[in-house]
């Protein structure tokens, strides 16, 4: 009979306690790994273990030697590939990891340059205002202009009332007061 597809199912029972890693942490800790393992501290380290082990089978005792130059440094050839087969999925988590990190900081930065040009936007919107209402403005030589267009005029004005016949001895304009 087919197991029912609405149920969940049901946890098998190991021998070994399950273990919960949280994520994060075992990122942390392939990050550090593959960090390490591309620097030139790495690369020393892994030179000089090599020199010494075929070093020490090939000139070592020879009752003291676990590695045969005969067989090729089988060995060695066994614990490099172990390192390396450990290696690759720690730089691929760690790459992993970078590209999510990459991806949100990219989101951030489109979203903070989107707020730039909003803000640069509106910035070029008031000064635009700010443009048109300076040309609405008088400026000092314009109402010096017409402040002096004024005082000509009253002075032409009184220059005709001086000359009028009619402005005579103690009458008064009916007009002025």
């Amino acid at each position: 009979m087919a197991d029912r597809l609405d149920l969940p199912k049901e946890q098998k029972r190991t021998i070994l306690p399950r273990v919960q890693v949280e994520d994060d942490a075992v990122g942390r800790i392939s990050e550090g790994i593959a960090r390490f393992l591309g620097t030139p501290r790495f690369l020393i380290y892994l030179t000089v273990f090599c020199m010494a082990w075929l070093a020490w089978n090939s000139w070592g005792p020879q009752a003291l030697r676990f590695d045969s130059a005969a067989n090729g440094f089988t060995a060695l050839t066994l614990v490099l590939s172990l390192q390396a087969s450990y290696a690759a999925p720690l730089i691929l988590l760690a790459q992993n990891r970078q590209a999510d990190r990459d991806r949100v900081t990219t989101e951030q930065d489109r979203q903070r340059a989107e707020r730039n040009l909003a803000d640069t936007e509106y910035l070029a919107r008031e000064m635009a205002a700010l443009r048109l209402a300076l040309n609405e403005v008088a400026t000092r030589d314009f109402v010096r202009g017409e402040i002096r267009n004024l005082l000509d005029e009253l002075s032409d004005d009184d220059d005709k009332d001086d000359r009028r016949p009619d402005r005579g001895a103690g009458r008064r304009d009916p007009g002025r007061r």
